[in-house]
């Protein structure tokens, strides 16, 4: 490593490293928020002052976790398993949705600082956690279908623009070495919008919209309690608990972190902060990312510091949104694409734990791992017409495929199709 953890580079290295980290965060950010955004509002300057928050909480909560946190190189974004329980309680209203990030922020920091995050590492075994990983990207499929047929135009050329896009990151990711091996969903970003703009013909770039005056307030308030939403967002964020543990544990020991169980309750305990400024804010809560390693073995460069000028940048966006802006115009297929590949490598990351933990070694292994996924896959695709003849109350839960998955892997793991290892344990 040129720079090790609390190494602190001079100023022009800070920069340029900053920069690199800024580059590879604007995606994260991007993908995740144009979508929430545009499930929330459908005017563009709505949808470019919710970006304008998402990246200045992002900010926030990068820089607090590199100095106060878990004080790790590790860049933050949008939840996407968030993602999914706003999806499942979108029909309830923003508030409630919000109000449930506040609240389980809550509950994620109280298990850190209180010192109760162990207890709760024991109930993740290796096949619960496969599951997770895996859930993540199959209820997600619905989404990724929609942005890709999103844009007008033959549905055929949408689909195989799409296809080819993924395929294409995919490609660039095993050819690309070093750093531009890190800028993969950056670059399919800028060539995939460029490429379909010039088949599609490039559009005008309208002047901004003054933001309406009941769109101007940072806060969200009145804050709605819902028991249905919250309890559907309570297993969300157990799958975001186990997204930070492995993020902040598999860069810790990349670079050889000292007082890891330490850097681990602050990491987890500063993350259900940050969900609760978000839930305040009315914006998808943050986590950790795992593609931290990668860039920090392509740049050579491990000091925490780099990524302060990072998160001030992120900050700084918040404040230019004409930048915003431009960012909306992204093309839907491009962003499906996008996402299509992100969940194929989220896949992947859960099938090579799969065959490391050797977690299938016979059939009731395998039916811990393939029926909550089939549950997820099969509600993923309900019609809404179905989902909404359910009880307003449970619906949050029972018309959410990712809870219902996660539900029933921890019944089948724990208490169904119990080992012998485990009863004894």
């Amino acid at each position: 490593m040129k720079y090790n953890l609390n190494d602190k580079p001079g100023i022009f290295p800070m920069f340029m490293y900053g920069l690199q980290w800024w580059i590879v965060s604007i995606p994260c950010v991007v993908i995740m928020g144009i979508i929430v955004a545009q499930l929330h509002s459908t005017d563009a300057s709505g949808q470019i002052f919710y970006m304008q928050k998402l990246f200045g909480v992002m900010g926030i909560a990068m820089t607090a976790q590199v100095l106060w946190g878990h004080r790790l190189p590790i860049i933050i974004g949008p939840a996407s398993v968030l993602l999914i329980g706003i999806l499942a309680a979108i029909s309830v209203g923003t508030a409630a949705i919000y109000t449930a990030i506040f609240v389980c922020g809550i509950f994620v920091a109280l298990l850190a600082f209180c010192g109760l995050l162990s207890h709760l590492q024991a109930i993740f075994t290796p096949r619960i956690i496969i599951v997770i990983l895996c859930l993540i990207a199959f209820t997600l499929a619905p989404v990724i279908l929609q942005l890709i047929f999103t844009n007008t135009g033959s549905a055929s050329f949408q689909l195989f623009f799409a296809l080819l896009l993924a395929f294409g990151m995919i490609l660039a990711n095993r050819l690309l070495r070093g750093i531009w091996k890190s800028t993969v969903v950056l670059c399919g970003i800028l060539a995939g919008s460029f490429i379909y703009y010039s088949i599609e013909g490039f559009p005008l770039l309208p002047s901004l919209i003054p933001l309406p005056a009941t769109e101007t307030h940072f806060w969200l308030w009145p804050l709605h309690f819902d028991g249905g939403v919250i309890l559907s967002f309570f297993f969300c964020f157990i799958a975001l608990i186990v997204n930070e543990l492995g993020s902040i544990q598999a860069v810790g020991q990349m670079i050889g972190a000292d007082n890891m169980e330490k850097r681990t309750t602050r990491g987890v305990g500063f993350i259900g902060l940050s969900n609760i400024l978000s839930g305040i804010c009315g914006i998808i809560g943050p986590v950790d990312y795992s593609m931290s390693p990668g860039i920090i073995a392509a740049t050579g460069c491990a000091s925490r510091y780099t990524l302060i000028p990072a998160g001030l940048g992120l900050v700084i966006c918040a404040f230019f949104p004409g930048f915003i802006q431009i960012l909306n115009c992204i093309p839907g297929v491009v962003m499906g694409s996008v996402l299509l590949y992100l969940m194929s490598s989220q896949l992947s990351a859960g099938l090579q734990m799969l065959s490391r933990s050797k977690a299938v070694s016979d059939f009731n292994s395998g039916i811990i791992i393939g029926f909550p996924l089939m549950v997820a896959l099969m509600l993923a695709f309900v019609p809404h017409e179905v989902i909404d003849r359910i009880p307003a109350f449970i619906r949050p839960i029972v018309g959410n495929g990712f809870v219902m998955g996660v539900i029933f892997v921890l019944l089948l793991e724990h208490i169904i199709l119990k080992s012998p290892k485990q009863e004894k344990g």
